[in-house]
């Protein structure tokens, strides 16, 4: 970022990290088909696999992986090659995982944004993300994934917003996407436990995704992986410097009594819509948001904060911190919001 512009939006992206363009330009460098019987078919074919199995030991995965464009068609994969059919799903899931369930049970949301699995039918295909995308409310997979085993379900954790930063959840099935940790957009994976979870469909990937695989996308994802998840320490350290000085100013944390990522934050400016808010930031030269990228252009007010009976879902902003993120973005926010907090009780 220039010293003009701060980029404080990290749950919808996050900037290419210098050593995954690197890998990327190794890897268009290795430009043969990988499914290509020839000598450079086969040159690009074991340095595919070679991706999967680092990938896999990073995140410290046991089981398969299937390359995919990111975690929407991962979602849609593990949820169309399901052989259970989708029984139940949180209400404050990614719109990838909604729009498959219309028909789908919704789990218990309490107010603080955590899901609550009891009473639920979980005999089926389960999805519960790992952590929310407006909040950063790490939702309790392991209480999670043991109810739906004991009722004989079969656990799908979206992770775009934990994978490369927290632990992996004891799930099933695992969607993540490379550009929410450094990684190029258009890259993403489904770790599947078992291949008998999910019926094939396609020509790549052991027959579970068509389309040609992504080489380049896939060293760019072993190489942001491999930056490591140390700055997360750091970004717990700035959002609570954050939070105290939104508090000090009227502000309200959303959902602040949960366990959270330390990357992600909703925060209410009362009195001053979300829409408002985001224009004088960015007119400030602040990027945030109102909540998830794939939603945050609509009017709808967040599908999450209704979830959680959240009072004031329309004066709600998202900050989110990345590995780039210091002490001065910070400051600089805070200068922003006590400005325009500021101008809004003068009024």
């Amino acid at each position: 970022m220039s010293a003009q512009q701060i980029y404080l939006d990290h749950a919808a992206t996050t900037p290419l990290l210098p050593q995954a363009r690197d890998a990327w330009l190794e890897g268009a460098a290795l430009w043969a088909n990988p499914s290509s019987p020839h000598r450079q078919g086969r040159a690009a074919r074991a340095a595919l696999e070679d991706a999967r199995v680092r990938i896999k030991g990073l995140l410290g995965w046991q089981g398969e992986l299937i390359f995919t464009s990111g975690a929407s068609e991962a979602l849609a994969i593990a949820i169309r090659g399901s052989k259970r059919v989708l029984s139940a799903v949180s209400p404050i899931e990614h719109e990838a995982v909604l729009r498959h369930g219309a028909a789908a049970a919704r789990l218990a949301v309490d107010s603080s944004g955590r899901v609550d699995p009891a009473g639920a039918a979980l005999e089926g295909l389960v999805a519960v993300q790992q952590v929310n995308s407006e909040t950063g409310v790490i939702q309790p997979l392991a209480e999670v994934a043991e109810a739906v085993k004991a009722a004989g379900g079969v656990l799908l954790a979206d992770c775009a917003q934990g994978a490369g930063k927290l632990s992996l959840p004891p799930a099933d099935l695992i969607a993540l996407a490379a550009h929410k940790f450094g990684g190029p957009i258009g890259t993403g994976a489904l770790l599947v436990r078992d291949w008998a979870l999910l019926e094939p469909s396609g020509g790549q990937e052991r027959g579970y995704r068509a389309g040609t695989e992504n080489l380049p996308g896939a060293l760019a994802m072993v190489a942001a992986l491999e930056a490591g998840s140390e700055w997360m320490a750091e970004a717990r350290r700035l959002r609570a410097v954050l939070e105290k000085e939104i508090l000090a100013a009227g502000g309200e944390v959303v959902g602040g009594e949960a366990e959270r990522s330390p990357t992600i934050g909703g925060y209410r400016m009362p009195g001053l819509s979300s829409a408002a808010q985001l224009i004088r930031f960015d007119a400030m030269g602040i990027a945030v948001s109102a909540g998830s990228a794939c939603s945050s252009g609509s009017l709808r007010t967040s599908h999450v904060l209704e979830a959680m009976n959240y009072p004031h879902p329309t004066e709600v902003i998202r900050v989110s911190i990345g590995r780039e993120t210091c002490e001065a973005d910070i400051a600089r926010f805070l200068d922003a919001w006590r400005a325009i907090a500021g101008s809004r009780r003068a009024a």
